[in-house]
């Protein structure tokens, strides 16, 4: 663990020190070699689940994709900003930026790598901190302040009583280790108290998740965020949710059988809900936040019903969502760093313009809609069927759920790629070799994963 940490911590010096000409080279050359020594984190010889560095962290097969994906994630960031930071931010203002996203990366490792529920906890809110200043300082619109303050109210009020019910745990039973925490049984769990308690656990979850009826803050955090606030919201910041949910669910038992049909049930209708949401979106980075949400809903079913091809699927989901959903939202940035607009009737017939862009539009909306060989359809399969097994109503919602997915993934790709290009679009840039690499190092990925599968679904194995 501190063999990531370390050379993590060591790129706020290189961030400074760097010549400004080389600022984003060196930054996003040192965090690739990070990102390629993390993944020693996927390999597993140990016989016992976890692999500790130390008494406080810790890595398993459920946390160990996670971290993957979070060093990942850096690179590509830096790769996206680079751009339009250069252009228009002068050069202290840029290194902030580059120092809020190491700062995002190293709290994030801490809250996978955590062994303990109060670490987790406490790294799992200070990710808001610098992700509230990236939305409200960078962001594009003047709406920013206005999402920073969504963002962070959902996330605080949600987050409070999780704080409580920890609490209470470690008063109950003298432990938060995430070792021992599943051999404990919960003394009279039919007590009302306990019920709140339940719900206590699972709400900062679910908010993050974010469940349908508590998702407002995301679509405005998306739209008004720069292009890297929108990519770590989408990969990784949702998939915070997931873990905590999959972290502290197997000790919820036995309350859970009973206490999680309202909440199937809203996450269920929220896949229809937002799906169709998607359909009538006029704005580009709305429509892929509210595909975001249809496919965390799938998610949190999954969770909640608690059996292992659940569990399998809802991993598989998360870190297949998190790779191509980043990936959208690079391909909508390369859209509105020419156009300088979101708005789908603005920018049509582009495949004619840039060819190449359009392929990579086309493969990541394919694997969106989750068509073979992608590992959304492995995680979504998996999902549905075990939905299916656990009540056979839940095929009505699922398919349909899948049916307005393929149509809006289509939708977006006919609505930006395909029809007549309008006149104010023929004198645009070419797209730039970077562009290209950004869009490869989040779809090869993808691919390779469906040849290996294992790597990420070791936790249920």
């Amino acid at each position: 663990m501190l063999k990531i940490i370390i050379p993590t911590i060591m790129l706020y010096p290189i961030s400074w020190i760097a010549p400004q000409k080389w600022l984003w080279t060196t930054t996003t050359i040192n965090s690739l070699m990070i990102a390629f020594a993390s993944l020693h984190w996927l390999k597993w010889n140990t016989e016992t689940s976890w692999d500790f560095s130390n008494q406080h962290l810790g890595v398993d097969p459920l946390s160990s994709p996670l971290l993957t994906l979070t060093c990942w994630l850096l690179p590509l960031m830096t790769l996206a900003s680079q751009n339009h930071l250069t252009n228009t931010e002068p050069h202290i203002r840029q290194r902030t930026y580059i120092n809020l996203l190491i700062t995002l990366q190293l709290l994030l490792l801490l809250a996978f790598g955590a062994t303990e529920m109060m670490l987790f906890y406490i790294m799992f809110e200070a990710t808001l901190i610098p992700t509230l200043i990236i939305i409200t300082r960078w962001g594009n619109q003047t709406e920013r302040l206005n999402a920073g303050t969504y963002f962070l109210f959902y996330t605080l009020m949600g987050s409070m009583p999780l704080l409580i019910a920890l609490l209470t745990l470690q008063n109950d039973i003298n432990s938060l280790s995430m070792l021992t925490l599943q051999s404990h049984q919960l003394p009279n769990p039919h007590l009302w108290a306990n019920k709140m308690w339940w719900l206590a656990c699972l709400i900062a979850f679910m908010v993050k998740m974010p469940l349908y009826g508590a998702h407002l803050w995301l679509p405005k955090a998306h739209v008004e965020a720069p292009i890297a606030g929108s990519m770590i919201l989408a990969a990784i910041l949702l998939k915070l949710g997931g873990y905590g949910m999959m972290r502290i669910i197997p000790i919820l038992n036995p309350l859970t059988k009973e206490m999680t049909f309202p909440f199937l049930i809203l996450a269920l209708w929220g896949i229809i809900m937002t799906s169709s949401t998607c359909l009538r979106q006029t704005d580009l980075k709305s429509m892929i936040a509210y595909s975001s949400v249809s496919h965390m809903g799938l998610v949190t079913a999954a969770i909640l019903i608690q059996t292992p091809w659940s569990f399998a699927g809802a991993v598989a989901l998360m870190i297949a969502h998190g790779l191509i959903s980043s990936a959208l939202f690079c391909l909508a940035n390369t859209n509105y760093e020419r156009t300088h607009t979101r708005t789908l009737l603005l920018t049509r017939g582009m495949q004619i313009i840039l060819p190449l862009m359009a392929t990579s539009w086309f493969i990541t909306n394919l694997a969106n809609l989750a068509l073979p060989p992608s590992p959304n359809l492995m995680g979504e399969i998996l999902i549905i069927s075990s939905l299916f097994n656990w009540s056979q109503w839940t095929i009505v919602i699922t398919g349909l759920g899948v049916l307005l997915t393929a149509s809006y993934s289509l939708y977006m790709f006919i609505m930006t790629q395909r029809g007549p290009t309008p006149s104010h679009l023929t004198l645009l840039n070419p797209s730039h070799t970077r562009e290209h690499l950004l869009m490869y190092l989040h779809l090869i990925p993808t691919l390779l994963i469906i040849l290996k599968p294992e790597l990420i679904l070791g936790w249920t194995s």
